[in-house]
């Protein structure tokens, strides 16, 4: 892409959808992004939240009203009974305050998928959520929580006064029952995103200093940190804005594109699915309210997974956050050295 050209973004609070840029850079390098079969369905249960942090892509907060209900849940668990997914992927907002969340878990783990929760630690101080570590436990739940820093300056002024406090407790009472210890397969990740408009730093060397420091300042263990970009798209974008980085920040992600990334982007092996039973090709695209390809099944309750395999991805402007340096997913980096 000439230097001198940049991907538009549009009043609404997100890159404009117009996909021509990302398309043109990779057919520049010929490729083409196409989905395989659906691995992991990703559930967003809402946007209700416990927090309201700076760089969600979600816009969640505790003022938010938009929730899964029983009738969409029940679609989805439907979906997972029938279809077998290998893994479903439980976010939000806080999920856990979704009154259909223990079920999802409970329905998706009777049904043979791996669950995985994408749990924000704080929540677990909310009323009727203090068991969650026990609950979590006993359906061997895959807990991955977003730790901006090893230190609470910079993990409060991205999350709020006196998260990183409440986390490390939450963290540990997590490790008491068993997880990020590295026995009895109960997992616990967690995730980095940079607290400023910048890349994240090699994953390796990052998770090295979590493990130190945590582990030397608060005694709390885990298994493995996943550093994700942030993308150009809602409150992140409204703080590139109001910090006159939004040109420098998509500037850094246009130039820092790598094609080795696109063969282990996330939307190639998942399927998103909103509140409402909606679906998409990521969960950044659901934000975006950028649907699959035209053509096929929009909801969880028309889905069928020979229809889905080998579908053509919607891309847009934010597209380059997942291809940056060494890729971002909900799983890490994609190029792991």
């Amino acid at each position: 892409m000439s230097r001198g050209k940049l991907p538009v973004v549009d009043d609404g609070g997100a890159p404009a959808r117009a996909p021509a840029a990302f398309e043109a850079m990779l057919a520049g390098h010929g490729l083409e992004l196409r989905a395989g079969a659906v691995e992991v369905l990703q559930v967003n249960v809402g946007k209700l939240c416990n927090q309201a942090c700076k760089h969600c892509h979600v816009d969640a907060s505790p003022r938010r009203t938009e929730i899964m209900t029983a009738e969409v849940a029940d679609h989805v668990l439907e979906a997972v009974r029938r279809f077998r997914f290998p893994a479903v992927d439980i976010t939000g907002g806080a999920p856990e305050l979704n009154p259909q969340f223990r079920r999802l878990v409970s329905g998706s783990r009777a049904a043979g998928s791996r669950v995985i929760v994408r749990h924000n630690l704080t929540v677990l101080f909310e009323p009727g959520q203090e068991d969650l570590p026990e609950f979590f436990r006993d359906h061997e739940v895959e807990v991955v929580s977003s730790l901006p820093y090893f230190l609470g300056r910079e993990t409060d002024s991205q999350r709020g006064p006196g998260v990183f406090d409440k986390s490390i407790e939450a963290l540990g009472r997590l490790n008491a029952v068993g997880y990020g210890r590295g026995v009895g397969g109960l997992t616990l990740n967690l995730v980095y995103n940079p607290v400023g408009a910048f890349l994240p730093p090699p994953q390796a060397s990052i998770e090295a200093d979590f493990r130190r420091e945590l582990l030397a300042r608060h005694g709390v263990t885990f298994d493995r940190l996943y550093t994700i970009t942030n993308m150009p798209i809602r409150r992140f974008l409204e703080y590139l804005r109001r910090s006159g980085n939004e040109e420098r920040y998509m500037r850094r992600l246009v130039d820092a594109f790598n094609p080795a990334a696109v063969a282990g982007l996330m939307c190639r092996t998942t399927l998103s699915v909103d509140w409402r039973g909606r679906l998409y090709d990521c969960d950044f695209n659901q934000m975006l309210e950028l649907p699959v390809v035209a053509g096929l099944p929009r909801t969880i309750g028309e889905f069928d997974p020979e229809t889905f395999a080998g579908r053509v991805v919607e891309t847009g402007a934010h597209c380059f956050g997942c291809t940056a340096g060494a890729g971002s997913s909900c799983g890490g980096a994609v190029l792991k050295t």
